[in-house]
């Protein structure tokens, strides 16, 4: 038996309990509280002056910082929890309250623990349900460490963590799902290195005999060490509930496909847009991000944490830095990584602005059509290859759109025996594919031989006629060789008579990147695998295709988050591309 449980203290009880209540206990919760209170009240605008002079560097730093100090909160409640109450404190707080309120704080201030060590890692990221779980938990933790040993001194910390956390509520915006999130390894050895020195902890302070000897279920006020058994077993049942549910992962929004009135809204911008490549939206396969005036629009498509937008903004010029940033924006508050595929070199530097890193894709193949022709020495092969397929009695048609649709059945008969006999699958994302509304969407080059489509290709033209571009290309077996190059050079003259500035032959992957000993690792690597990766994608051979026709090559990037992410987001792309991860390796 202790002292305060002898009858002679009991008969006191009536007598210390008024006394203790208005002279230690109710000053203790009054000072934490008003603490906090006049910390958030006299530091909450400073604070916030503070953040807004630090300009673009606090949106990092704050969120990291209360991060850390939630985490620190978190350690102290469990520490707390593994060890002995300061035997003054607790001799006269068993007085005023009853023995079930102290056992409870003191269960659930450990819970509280185990709950901001978790959340820590959401503050991390910035997500608006962990900060609101986060300021319950500190407002709930303060209590807990008065009510279960009346200590004034973490009760202050952390009510002084909790004004610091309410000051910066605009830095936590991101929208979350609880039952989502994977803890890195680093966070997961975090939190068991803080659980297993509070089981070291609580051993040390009562001794491994007092622990395993059967004491689980004994209550009294001064059975700290089957307190402290309980508050572990919370604690880690809590985290196995966690680890199974993997808590705090931001909801990944799978943006709907566009319907009919956002293709119809996208048209008018695409027509007056002067790369043909726009014309992918009308695949139907991506989201489209407009902008307020509808000027201009984001195309993307979502793979894991990867947001892939398709180029650069469709938009006049000076509508492309509002419309990137809305995007930045969108996979900000989602917790995404914000990628742009396939962009030239005119926005480069407002994404390095940013802070997104750029990596070289390869380069694009542009044929200038002012000066094309069959004609002279350089277009010696060219002009062969045209000569034998006029000679194996091939003919070129350019049907307008108005004439692809009765056409259809034939160009499908063709496009399914280009796909058997190449083993492919259609692709999609950043390339075509056979689909009817497509296809009657765009003007198509036909060859026949002896009355029947063995060849044909479609095109896409930008607006102001400053370029037409290629996409599906395909030829039955039975077509004579070299029957798209006969068919790209009538398709180029067409283009020419149009009034076309450029015939787009679209990019060549890894081609153009350096390989010298001081080149950045992707460029080498990039390298490697144009030089020896055949046996996956004929890299040399779609570049060696392209300069038949003498093109200017023009670079195209990817801009995305730091290189280290780079790999899992070429992953990701290549998954959008091949219809699936089963594509990548399928072809």
């Amino acid at each position: 038996m202790t002292a305060w449980q002898d009858t002679a203290a009991l008969r006191r009880l009536g007598t210390y309990v008024p006394y203790n209540t208005v002279h230690y206990l109710l000053p203790s919760i009054v000072l934490a509280i008003a603490f906090g209170a006049v910390f958030v009240l006299r530091h909450k605008r400073p604070l916030q002056r503070v953040l807004r002079v630090s300009g673009s560097v606090a949106p990092v730093v704050v969120p990291r910082l209360l991060s850390a100090t939630t985490f620190l909160a978190g350690s102290i409640l469990i520490f707390s929890g593994a060890t002995p109450a300061a035997a003054e404190r607790l001799g006269w707080l068993v007085q005023v309250l009853p023995l079930p309120v102290i056992e409870v704080s003191h269960f659930f201030g450990s819970l509280a623990g185990v709950g901001l060590l978790i959340l820590a890692r959401g503050l991390w990221r910035r997500l608006d349900a962990a900060y609101h779980l986060t300021v319950v938990l500190l407002g709930a933790g303060a209590l807990f460490c008065l009510l279960k040993e009346l200590d004034v001194e973490e009760a202050v910390l952390l009510a002084a963590m909790l004004g610091a956390l309410v000051a910066s509520r605009r830095f936590f915006y991101r929208k979350a799902s609880l039952f989502e999130e994977r803890f890195t390894a680093p966070w997961i050895a975090a939190i068991v290195l803080v659980v297993v020195g509070s089981v070291v902890l609580g051993i040390i302070s009562y001794g491994w005999p007092d622990i395993s000897g059967g004491t689980f279920w004994r209550f009294s006020p001064g059975a700290e060490a089957p307190r402290f058994l309980r508050a572990t077993t919370g604690v880690l049942v809590a985290l196995v509930i966690v680890a199974g549910t993997r808590l705090l992962k931001p909801a990944r929004a799978r943006p709907g496909l566009p319907a009919q009135a956002e293709l119809d809204a996208a048209a008018p911008i695409v027509a007056v847009y002067p790369e043909a490549s726009a014309n992918l939206a009308f695949l139907g396969d991506k989201a489209l991000l407009f902008n307020d005036a509808r000027t201009g629009f984001v195309m993307y498509a979502v793979a894991r944490r990867s947001w892939v937008a398709l180029g650069d903004p469709v938009a006049p010029p000076d509508d492309v830095p509002e419309l990137a940033m809305r995007f930045i924006t969108a996979c900000d508050r989602h917790g995404a990584w914000p990628v742009f595929y396939k962009v030239g070199t005119s926005q480069l530097h407002r994404y390095l602005d940013i802070g997104l890193s750029v990596a070289k894709l390869g380069e694009e193949a542009r044929v200038p059509l002012g000066e094309f022709s069959l004609e002279g020495a350089e277009r010696r092969n060219l002009r062969r290859v045209w000569r034998a397929s006029v000679k194996d009695g091939c003919s070129f048609e350019m049907l307008p759109v108005d004439a692809v649709g009765e056409h259809v059945p034939a160009l499908r008969e063709v496009s399914d025996a280009w796909l058997t006999a190449k083993r492919a699958r259609e692709k999609r994302f950043s390339l075509g594919f056979f689909e009817e509304a497509y296809v009657r969407r765009f003007p198509t080059g036909v060859v026949r031989r002896n009355g029947r489509i063995v060849a044909f290709a479609n095109a896409w033209p930008s607006g102001c006629h400053e370029e037409i571009e290629v996409d599906l290309m395909r030829f039955a077996p039975d077509a004579p060789p070299g029957i798209m190059r006969y068919a790209l050079s009538e398709m180029m003259l067409w283009g020419k008579a149009q009034g076309y500035r450029w015939f787009n032959l679209g990019m060549a992957p890894l081609s153009g990147l350096q390989s010298s000993t001081i080149a950045p690792l992707w460029h080498r690597l990039g390298t490697a695998a144009f030089g020896h990766g055949e046996r996956f994608y004929n890299f040399q051979g779609v570049r060696e295709f392209k300069e038949w026709f003498h093109p200017v090559w023009v670079p195209k990037y990817l801009v995305s988050p730091g290189s280290a992410l780079r790999p899992v987001i070429m992953a990701n792309i290549a998954s959008l591309v091949a219809g699936g991860l089963e594509g990548v390796v399928r072809r």
